[in-house]
């Protein structure tokens, strides 16, 4: 039987030859195996699916979390190139061929297809056990979703299958439906683990120690049920998550810790000096603010930068897939918002504020407990401000800043500066069913 190593060789070889609508080219390898080879085996299935999550935790994450950073501004670009100033800039200053926006839309494309093609295909290898089928096709399904959901947080509208349509053209559907879509996809690997419960051998092959797929799936499925306005369901799969248990990207000197690459080999980007929160949301002795943040530290163009900490300081980092105190607050949240027991959001807020020690990945506020109005609207702003310093450059500020009505680009202080990105060119060439571009 083959080890990890050898799953992942298959799978590198065969990416080259998964396109899709609007992604970036790559030049197919002489020496790989084929589609039929890598999708009709067990071999091939399962390296396919290391592959899958890969591409995801390296090239797909770093887009996912860096791109909308710099736009919500929890990161500065400092590099001069053109496509980092764009960014940057944001505006109408962002033009549909900037570079970072076709990079996040390709590789999310990119992590669908692989996507559809387990889900095509895996159910059709006799060989695979079920819980190895059950578990592969779960984590397919988790990873669809989080490409969805990547491309419902950046654009007002995105195809939710990257097959064509008859008229030879992928379809585009607006954002609440690729959220409802990619929930539906968390919803059905959840089922397909409750029916059959991944095997033994989906974690040696597939999963690895460091990921865990089930708790994956119900903190995703939490977080986007409240991008998503579906409160219920947010608090129920919450609830569900487990939170002593911890999911992790892993990485090594091979596979490299893509934040790290960004931005202390390449220095594309430098964090914003208090998590890049206004003065009125930043605390003073937040113990978060010296987990993530250090020095040295600079002005750049007027705005003071700092150095990286955190999980992205070194190569062989390890990056959380979720954190504990991310359900609390989503708990808290979709209380609040469903006029919920005050209290009770109140608890949780305190629980992430006040924690001294404890969190499973070091990540302690050691903040007094919340001594402010105890009014929904004003543990909203509390919940904003947790959010941004607990979950800073995960890939949720931009989404959180339009959600609690932040101030926007057209906006006094804004702290964005756009609300949705244009469409890639490539895209628009080659598709016309694009959408116009949002004014900004």
């Amino acid at each position: 039987m083959k080890n990890i190593a050898s799953y992942l060789k298959i799978s590198l070889l065969s990416g080259g030859l998964l396109f899709t609508s609007g992604c970036e080219l790559d030049i197919p390898n002489p020496n790989a195996a084929n589609d039929l080879e890598v999708l009709n085996s067990r071999d091939g299935i399962l390296a396919l699916s290391v592959g899958l999550r890969q591409f995801y935790s390296t090239s797909g994450l770093e887009a996912a979390y860096l791109y909308p950073g710099v736009t919500a501004r929890e990161l500065k670009g400092v590099a001069t190139f053109t496509n980092v100033l764009e960014l940057e800039e944001g505006g109408t200053a962002l033009p549909t061929f900037n570079g970072n926006i076709l990079g996040l839309w390709s590789r999310m494309q990119r992590i669908m297809s692989m996507s559809e093609q387990v889900l095509e295909n895996a159910p059709e290898i006799s060989s695979l056990e079920e819980g190895t089928l059950s578990g592969v096709l779960a984590h397919a399904h988790l990873f669809k979703a989080i490409a969805l959901g990547n491309l419902a947080m950046a654009f007002e509208q995105a195809n939710t299958e990257t097959s064509i349509d008859v008229d030879g053209q992928v379809t585009f559907k607006p954002r609440a439906q690729v959220l409802a879509e990619a929930i539906n996809h968390l919803n059905e690997g959840i089922a397909l683990l409750n029916a059959t419960p991944a095997s033994q051998e989906f974690t040696t092959l597939v999963a690895g120690p460091a990921f865990k797929l089930k708790n994956t799936l119900y903190a995703y499925n939490a977080r986007y049920n409240l991008y998503a306005g579906n409160y219920e369901a947010a608090l129920t799969n919450a609830n569900l998550v487990d939170l002593s248990v911890t999911s992790e990207f892993a990485y090594s000197t091979q596979s490299p810790n893509p934040i790290y690459n960004t931005l202390f080999v390449l220095k594309y980007f430098r964090p914003r000096d208090n998590f890049g929160l206004p003065a009125t949301l930043f605390e003073e002795g937040d113990a978060r603010y010296d987990f993530y943040l250090t020095t040295p530290e600079a002005v750049v163009a007027g705005d003071p930068v700092k150095t990286l900490k955190g999980f992205f300081d070194t190569p062989t980092s390890s990056i959380p897939v979720y954190l504990p105190d991310e359900i609390k607050l989503i708990k808290a949240e979709a209380i609040l918002r469903s006029n919920g027991s005050l209290e009770e959001a109140l608890a949780l807020i305190n629980e992430v504020r006040t924690q001294e020690s404890g969190d499973l990945f070091g990540v302690n506020a050691a903040l007094p407990a919340y001594s402010g109005p105890v009014t929904k609207e004003a543990l909203l702003v509390e919940v904003y401000q947790q959010r941004a310093a607990e979950l800073f450059l995960t890939g949720q500020r931009w989404e959180d800043s339009r959600r609690f009505d932040r101030p926007g680009p057209l906006d006094e202080d804004p702290e964005r500066n756009r609300n949705y990105y244009p469409y890639p060119d490539q895209e628009r060439l080659t598709n016309p069913n694009t959408p116009a571009d949002p004014a900004i």
